[in-house]
Order: C-alpha cells, then structure tokens, then sequence
C-alpha cells in the first residue's frame, strides 16, 4: 500500500515518532511509505520519501495551528506534483484535519476536564500549554469522525475515547506501544559505578529515575518533589533525565527552595536515557495522565521496580509488590511509596527490578511489528475486496 504518515517529529527524542520509527525500519519494504513531517530521522532515504512541513517546533499550540494549516497544503501540493494517489493517510491524533487512520496517544477532553486542574503550570507556560490541549480537544470530534480506524496504545485510552466519543466505539483498535527490551538490558561491561560519581551519587544513595522529555508538572516531578522533601532520608536522591534547559532552571531553583540542595540530579535532554536508568536503583512516575508510560515501561526492562500511580497501561502490566509499587497520585501516597523502595534491602529492590524485566517482554518491539504487520494486512485485504466487488459491479451492469 501507498501510505502518507503526518507526525510532527519522526525521531527517537520523540515518543510517538519514536513508535513510527519502529514501524516504518520494519515494513518499508512491505508498504510504500511518504512521511509528512516538521523533523524527520530517515533510517532509509532511498526507500522511505520525506516531505518537509516548514513549521515550527514550540510552543504546542502554534505548532498544531500551524502544522493543521501547513501539512494539507504540502500533501496536496505532493499530490499534483508527483501525481501519487495513496491509499492511507495516517495522522497522530487530531493534529490534522483529516485522515483514514488516527494513532492516538492522547484523549485531551478527559485530560482537561479530569486532570487540568493538577497539572501544576505556571503563568505564560500553563497558557500556552492549555490553549494546546484545548485545541487538540476542539478538534478530536470531527478528526475520530471522519477516521475510519482509531489505534490506540491501551485499553484505558480506549476506555477514554469510547467514553468521550461513543461514536469510535467500533473504529478502536489497541496496539501496545513497544519496549526495545534487548536494547534496554544493562550490559555486562557498563561502568555502573562510574556514571554514579558523575552523578554525584554515593554508594549507600537510593537513587530514583525520573525521566520525561517535558511537561515536568503532568508527569509528577513537583510530587516527587514534595515526597522527597518529607522523607528528610538524604540518601534518596531523584535523578531527573530530560527537559529543556529554561525548564531544568525553573525546577532546579523550586528545589534549592524546598531544600533539596543535593538531592536532584538534572542531566537535561540525553538522546539515551539508559545509562541513566542503569545507573539508578528504581523508577519513580507519579503522573497525572498518560496514554501509554512508555517510559514506565522502558524502565522495567531495564530492570528496575517502579513507584507509579494508576495511569493507562499501568493497569495492564504493573503487578502492586511484585514488579513494582503502586501508589496514590497525593504528596502522602507518593511519600509511602517511595519509603517502601527505601525501606527494602537491595538485594529486593534488585528482585523485583528483575520481576518488572521478566513482565515487559510481552511489549517487546517485536509483538508491536506484528501488529501494525497485521492491521495493514488487514486493511489492505479489505480494500482488495472492496475493489473486486467495484469491479464486479460494473461488468454487470456491462
């Protein structure tokens, strides 16, 4: 099949097109594929077209208003240059006005009306950051209704969708984002004590991941936070991987404020969060909201236990006391979580690290190529009927 893939970013740094990725190193040479995009990290020039959308990259809402203006244009302009008919356009969520097939990560009406009021952002951040997701919901109605099908990474987004638009109830199809578990596996040779005193971490120091690429507020950062603050243990300390450097600023001056003086590490933006992960003693995510924690999962495979609160996906995978712990999204059930991984020895926490790591292996990329192998497949076969049935229809009435 001809497919046209409309994401802004096609890039590892980049959760979903990090999943496009995945999708299009695997099946180029099953599908013909032209991606539509503002950044694109092309695995095969040769084999996969790029179509460059000039728009911006932050802050969310102009990128959206922009891209939604933007990428019509370009396609259609594609459309009568190269003269290419494609038999799917596919698009992220409702970031374009049109579609056959929506991969959905988010539902931002039940985020908005649900989880907005947690968020945590402040002043011209929290503005911009609202107005993005208010437009993506103004425009999830219309985008699901003309989408023919509708993926989604979990049963609880599914659930969301459903919920907020009855109308997809039939167009659904879940299709768990995919965990590398062979690349997140610590290696033999990796110098885990090394990147420790890089860190600044003792060898008696608890440490706990955090990583989110932004969004510091949605993902929980200022509840972990405020957990550590109460825990007054100054061996936990909070390894926080990712964020721009006005955002890392902004947290790193909250936490000299709260006293957390050298107990947050702030690495920035990494383009590989593993040695990170492996160099840490446990995970720790109590977000709002999330579709898919990928990252959640990510960190299970690379053998640590997790300190989560009930987010989509979470529900599918996270076993409480044996892979990992769950708690509730408040300062006190964050607090509670945390001094229970405290409290373990680590011959335990390395237990249940390892039981998290046994569990993820049903996410693995493979079992993500078979579905997409399998949904296209599908899709094609049908349009192949459809086109047999058309065909038969004319020779009738021949």
């Amino acid at each position: 099949m001809r497919i046209a893939i409309f994401d802004y970013a096609v890039a590892p740094t980049n959760a979903i097109g990090r999943c496009h990725l995945y999708m299009l190193e695997a099946l180029q040479r099953e599908h013909d594929f032209t991606v539509f995009s503002i950044r694109f990290e092309n695995p095969n020039p040769e084999l996969i077209r790029w179509v460059r959308i000039p728009a911006p990259t932050r802050p969310g809402a102009l990128v959206f208003l922009a891209f939604h203006f933007l990428a019509p244009l370009y396609y259609w302009w594609h459309r009568l240059r190269q003269g290419t008919r494609f038999d799917l356009v596919q698009l992220v969520g409702s970031d374009m006005s049109f579609g056959d097939v929506s991969y959905a990560q988010f539902c931002n009406r039940t985020y908005l009306v649900r989880h907005w009021k947690q968020s945590g952002a402040r002043g011209l951040r929290r503005v911009f950051c609202w107005l993005s997701h208010w437009l993506r919901a103004l425009a999830e109605p219309s985008v699901y209704r003309r989408a023919q099908h509708i993926i989604v990474p979990s049963l609880g987004l599914a659930r969301e969708l459903r919920a907020e638009y009855p109308f997809v109830a039939d167009k659904i199809y879940v299709l768990p984002n995919p965990v590398d578990t062979g690349q997140m596996r610590r290696p033999c040779d990796f110098d885990r004590k090394r990147l420790r005193e890089q860190l600044g971490l003792a060898p008696e120091d608890v440490a706990l991941a955090f990583v989110a690429l932004g969004h510091y507020e949605r993902k929980g950062l200022p509840l972990l936070m405020q957990a550590l603050a109460q825990l007054r243990d100054r061996h936990a300390k909070l390894v926080i991987v990712g964020g721009r450097a006005g955002l890392v600023e902004t947290y790193r001056q909250r936490g000299e404020r709260m006293g957390l003086h050298g107990r947050m590490v702030f690495t920035g933006m990494q383009r590989d969060v593993r040695p990170y992960l492996w160099a840490a003693d446990g995970f720790a995510f109590p977000s709002h909201y999330e579709a898919f924690p990928l990252v959640a999962l990510e960190a299970a495979a690379a053998a640590l236990p997790l300190v989560v609160t009930p987010l989509n996906g979470v529900e599918e995978f996270l076993i409480h006391g044996g892979n990992g712990i769950l708690v509730e999204r408040s300062v006190e059930g964050v607090c509670r979580g945390l001094s229970r991984l405290l409290e373990m020895s680590p011959q335990a926490r390395r237990e249940m690290g390892a039981h998290a790591q046994r569990d993820v292996a049903r996410y693995d990329t493979s079992h993500f190529i078979a579905g997409w192998r399998k949904f296209y497949g599908e899709l094609r076969e049908a349009q192949g009927q459809v086109c047999t049935e058309a065909c038969g229809e004319r020779v009738g009435r021949q």
